[in-house]
């Protein structure tokens, strides 16, 4: 087994950054850089959106009628 050693963070990001110009150009690579990642939804909001769409009768025939 090869043994591995770890690079430091600042050695990284210059290292990442490089090879996403390299591949993507600056425009996209700033576009990639800025995407904000999607908020996570509150499991209980969530469930209660799902809720709203369910039909019971459909649900339960599903689940006990197998």
């Amino acid at each position: 087994m090869k043994k591995q050693i770890l690079i430091n963070n600042e050695d990284l990001i210059k290292k990442a950054v490089g090879v996403l110009l390299d591949q993507l150009g600056p425009v996209e690579t700033n576009r990639f850089l800025t995407i904000n990642p999607q908020k996570r939804m509150d499991s209980v909001r969530r469930h209660q959106i799902w809720q709203t769409k369910l039909n019971k009768k459909d649900f339960f025939k599903e689940i006990f009628n197998r």
